[in-house]
């Protein structure tokens, strides 16, 4: 249920009506927008008089919700959400690149990366430490090793990094890193949801290779439930019959995520395709879209990748993306 305080409410008043439902049991999420108050209710609404809510003086409307996930709902918090993160904030109207390497390889191919695409204007610098792969046999990334060559680039360049966790007993070496990343294959890992829930770090979700969007925003919501509401939503693709692709890039998610939630949407053309050269097209159309922000990744020597190498862009070829997004941002403007 959501409950609009008139403009103008006192803030006292407002704090007695909260208290009210609190005594009956509810959590109440205040969102202060532009033009008003909002009260998300959470918990058995059922023992709400709508009628009696909304003749009080200080109720402008009263609403139920349907829809299972609660904190995340724009009907909850009308106003976009900004994750801000060492200065850099996205959604809400400020669109950032998230680039670097599939995984980290070494820390002098991550300080080079680091620095080519902080000059092509991107803002935070990926690149895995932990990697799942679909065979044990495959490069796994080199674990907290690849977190402090990552870290490294981050002291000399400025630049916030995401990476990926993928088991609970790693968090403590996640301590410095900006954006913990919750990949796809770990997108329902709802015990690691519920801890990330109780950090304070920016939380970026992945959606799963074969899940709804309802499923994405209630992997959200565990987060959000557990007092964080640092979260990005990331749209890599889903899983269909199609084969001339790694996945099917999905992008009526990013309007219809924008519809549905508050949160910052980004999207991830790399994974997506899984072919470098359908990165730049899918990345233009992800812009025009309306996502928050791209993830796209970077390698300074794709043919040699340990991992991805096929979906990688050079520098060079990031740069040229770059500047193409910015160009339709500014047409979109």
């Amino acid at each position: 249920m959501v409950a609009v305080v008139k403009q103008g409410t006192e803030q006292k008043q407002i704090d007695n009506l909260c208290a009210w439902f609190k005594s009956r049991g509810l959590d109440v999420h205040i969102s202060n927008g532009k033009t008003c108050t909002v009260l998300g209710l959470v918990g058995d609404t059922g023992k709400i008089d709508i009628e009696l809510l909304e003749s009080m003086d200080i109720i402008d409307s009263v609403k139920r919700i349907s829809d299972p996930f609660k904190g995340v709902n724009r009907k909850f918090h009308p106003d976009d959400s900004v994750a801000s993160v060492g200065g850099t904030e996205i959604g809400g109207g400020n669109f950032q690149f998230i680039a670097g390497p599939c995984s980290v390889e070494s820390s002098e191919q991550i300080l080079e990366i680091a620095r080519r695409v902080k000059a092509s204007g991107a803002a935070l610098l990926r690149g895995g430490a932990f990697k799942p792969r679909t065979s044990p046999y495959d490069f796994q990334g080199l674990a907290a090793d690849g977190l402090k060559f990552l870290l490294e680039a981050k002291a000399e360049t400025g630049m916030p990094v995401v990476s990926e966790i993928m088991n609970l007993n790693h968090l403590p070496l996640f301590e410095e890193v900006d954006i913990i990343q919750v990949g796809a294959r770990n997108m329902q890992n709802f015990e690691l949801l519920k801890e990330l829930g109780r950090t304070k770090k920016t939380v970026l979700i992945k959606r799963g290779l074969a899940n709804t969007l309802t499923e994405l925003l209630m992997s959200a919501e565990y987060v959000m439930a557990g007092g964080n509401s640092n979260i990005i939503l990331c749209e890599r693709g889903i899983r269909t019959f199609e084969t001339h692709t790694r996945n099917t890039l999905d992008l009526s998610a990013v309007p219809m995520l924008k519809e549905l939630t508050h949160l910052p949407v980004i999207v991830d053309p790399s994974h997506a395709t899984g072919l470098s050269r359908l990165v730049k097209p899918m990345a233009l159309a992800a812009a025009a879209a309306g996502a928050d922000g791209l993830m796209i990744e970077v390698h300074n020597d794709p043919a040699n990748a340990l991992c991805d190498g096929a979906q990688s862009l050079t520098p060079e070829q990031f740069d040229d993306v770059a500047k193409r997004v910015r160009a339709i941002r500014e047409v979109l403007a």
